[in-house]
C-alpha cells in the first residue's frame, strides 16, 4: 500500500527518538521523552537511519496495543525497530527464547515455565528469601563502612534467589552478573555483546546437558526433561535460562537500589515502609515504586503485521511501534499527579511488568523479594543513609535496564 501525502509528511518531520542518557532528574523521564508524550498518544519519531517507528505514549493506548495480535514481538522482523544500530547489533540471538515469539509458539514455551512463578509457590519461598535478606545484612553490617549497596547486598541477593530456583550454581555468580551486564548495555559493541551472550548461551547449555542425565528439583531440570522429549531443543532450553536469569537478577537489584534511593529522599514514607506491620501497605508502597521508577528503558518494542487503527492513527502492516512504559507510568489519565511519589495511591494498574500475553512471567518473584528487602533493609538498619549527594551517584543511563552502577551507604 503507498502511504498517503500526509504519513510522508508526518513520517518527514517526526522528531528523533531521544538518548536516554539526556535525563536530568535521575528518578524521571527525560524532557525529550516528555516532548514526545505532548505529541499526542501516538506518534512518529525518528530511530536508526531512515526508520520512523510510531512510539506509543499514553497508557491505555500502550495497554490495548500489547494486547493487540497485530503487533509482532519478533526481533527478526526486517522494520523491528531495535534499540540499538541494527548495522551495530552483532549476533547476538534472545530470539530463540519466547519472549521473542508470537503465539502459539510463545504461549507454548511461556507454560513451560510459568507454572513455577505462580503467586502460591512463589509465596511458598517467602521465609527462605527472608533468611537470605537477613544473611546478607548479618555480613553487610559486619563488613567496612561506608559499603556499596549494589554489591554487598542488592544484586547478590536475586541473584542467589534465581539461582536456587533455576538450578545454577551461585559461586558462578560473578561469571553470569559480568556478562549479563554486558548483554543489556548500550555502550557495549557488537562483538562485546555477541561475546557474553555466547558465554552465557554455552554455559546454559552445559548445564541443561548435565540435568538430562541427573536431574534436580529445580526449573532448568524441567526444561531438560522437555529436552529429552523433544518438546525444546536444548538451543531453546539454554535460550530460556539465559532469559530467565538474566531477568530474575538485573531487573530485581538495579529496583532495590534505586528504591532504596528513592526511600531515602522521601523519609516521611519510608518511615511508613519500615514501621508498618500492614503488609499490604508494603506492597502499595512496592506498586508506587515500581510505577514511579519504571526501570526498562527504550520501551517495549513491536513491529505490526497487520494495519492497526489507534487514537486517530493507523499503524500500517510492517511499521515499527515503541511503547513506552515510563511514559505510561506518568499518565495523568490513570495516575494524578504522577510526578509526585506516593506509597498511599493506588499504583497497581502501572505496566512495569509490561501488558497482554508478553506480560513479565516472573513479576509474582519480584514482587515478593522487593515486599521483604525494602522493610527489612530499613528496620534492620535504621540509620542507613547515601555516602555521597545523588549527582555523584553513577547512573546506569549506558543500559536497557536502568538503574545504579554503585550505591555506597553508611548508616
Amino acid at each position: 500500500m503507498t502511504p498517503s501525502p500526509a504519513l510522508d509528511t508526518e513520517a518527514a518531520e517526526a522528531p528523533a527518538f531521544p538518548d536516554p542518557r539526556s535525563a536530568v532528574c535521575p528518578f524521571d523521564p527525560s524532557p525529550e521523552l516528555r516532548d514526545l508524550a505532548r505529541l499526542g498518544p501516538v506518534s512518529r519519531v525518528r530511530s536508526w537511519g531512515e526508520s520512523t517507528p510510531w512510539v506509543v505514549t499514553s497508557h491505555a493506548e500502550q495497554k490495548t496495543l500489547l494486547s493487540d495480535p497485530r503487533l509482532s514481538a519478533q526481533f527478526t522482523h526486517p522494520n523491528y525497530p531495535s534499540p540499538v544500530d541494527p548495522r551495530h547489533a552483532g549476533g547476538v540471538r534472545p530470539d530463540m527464547s519466547f519472549v521473542a515469539m508470537d503465539d502459539p509458539d510463545h504461549a507454548r514455551l511461556r507454560r513451560m515455565v510459568s507454572g513455577v512463578f505462580t503467586v502460591k509457590r512463589i509465596e511458598a519461598m517467602r521465609p527462605v528469601v527472608q533468611r537470605i535478606v537477613d544473611d546478607f545484612l548479618d555480613r553487610m553490617l559486619a563488613g567496612p563502612n561506608p559499603a556499596d549497596l549494589v554489591k554487598s547486598f542488592a544484586l547478590p541477593i536475586p541473584s542467589l534467589v534465581i539461582s536456587e530456583l533455576l538450578g545454577v550454581p551461585y559461586e558462578d555468580h560473578e561469571f553470569f552478573q559480568v556478562n549479563s551486564k554486558t548483554i543489556v548495555s548500550t555502550v557495549a559493541d557488537a562483538g562485546q555483546r555477541q561475546e557474553a551472550y555466547t558465554r552465557l548461551s554455552a554455559y546454559l547449555d552445559d548445564l541443561v546437558g548435565k540435568k538430562i542425565g541427573a536431574p534436580a528439583d529445580d526449573l532448568l531440570s524441567k526444561l531438560a526433561e522437555r529436552v529429552g522429549t523433544g518438546e525444546l531443543t536444548r538451543s531453546q532450553a539454554s535460550a530460556m535460562g539465559v532469559l530467565l536469569l538474566l531477568g530474575g537478577h538485573e531487573t530485581t537489584a538495579n529496583m532495590i537500589t534505586l528504591g532504596t534511593l528513592l526511600l531515602l529522599e522521601h523519609p516521611e514514607q519510608l518511615a511508613v515502609v519500615r514501621d508498618t506491620d500492614d503488609p499490604a501497605v508494603v506492597a502499595g508502597a512496592v506498586e508506587e515504586l515500581l510505577r514511579y521508577l519504571s526501570i526498562v528503558h527504550l520501551g517495549r518494542r513491536r513491529t505490526a503485521v497487520e494495519d492497526i487503527e489507534i487514537a486517530g492513527k493507523t499503524i500500517r502492516a510492517g511499521d515499527g511501534v515503541i511503547l513506552l512504559g515510563e511514559l505510561a507510568n506518568r499518565d495523568p489519565e490513570v495516575f494524578p499527579s504522577p510526578d509526585t511519589f506516593d506509597i498511599t495511591r493506588d499504583a497497581r494498574h502501572h505496566q512495569a511488568f509490561g501488558a497482554g500475553t508478553h506480560h513479565c512471567v516472573g513479576q509474582p518473584l519480584a514482587r515478593m523479594e522487593l515486599q521483604v528487602i525494602y522493610p527489612t533493609l530499613f528496620r534492620r538498619i535504621p540509620t542507613l543513609r547515601a555516602a555521597t549527594g545523588t549527582d555523584r551517584i553513577p547512573f546506569k543511563y549506558d543500559a536497557v535496564i536502568y538503574g545504579v552502577h554503585e550505591l555506597p551507604v553508611t548508616w
